[in-house]
């Protein structure tokens, strides 16, 4: 066993991961055989240990469930062969993460076109905040005609 292995503390330490969300990741079947075992059977990391917990922490706080990143491991684990699977299941991963980042950038849209209201009511002190929110919900009502801008415009008044 080499040297430059870590213990879990250690690993935890460098990966930000609890000692017991590793174990987790081991007992779901995430570690393939990255995770070494002493004769005192100690959990043992490697460089490539800690390169793979890096890429399963991206898929997770990108919301993958602990069931799709086991079967990315067990693809993975397989050898090759299955990359054109492998690269469905990214792919479709991505999909998810680039709908969900549209809608928080719409959301962020929203709160700048809030926030500037009352920047622009502080920045000229004689309109009250309520005046110009006002007028800012005339001219969204102005500019929507469907359904859904209508509902927009509606929360955009609070």
């Amino acid at each position: 066993m080499a040297d430059d292995t870590l213990t879990i503390a250690e690993a935890a330490r460098r990966t930000g991961l609890s000692t017991h969300t590793l174990r987790y990741y081991e007992q779901q079947g995430l570690m393939l055989n990255w995770v070494e075992r002493t004769d005192s059977t100690h959990r043992r990391y490697g460089a490539g240990a800690i390169a793979w917990i890096g890429f399963l922490t991206k898929l997770r706080a990108t919301g993958m469930s602990i069931r799709r990143m086991r079967r990315y491991a067990e693809l993975v684990g397989a050898g090759e062969g299955n990359e054109v699977e492998r690269l469905a299941l990214l792919d479709e991963h991505r999909a998810t993460v680039r709908a969900r980042l549209d809608s928080l950038e719409g959301n962020l849209a929203e709160i700048d076109a809030k926030a500037a209201v009352y920047r622009d009511a502080l920045a000229n002190a004689s309109t009250p905040v309520s005046s110009a929110e006002s007028a800012q919900s005339r001219a969204a009502a102005a500019r929507s005609s469907s359904p859904s801008t209508r509902s927009a415009t509606a929360h955009a008044r609070q």
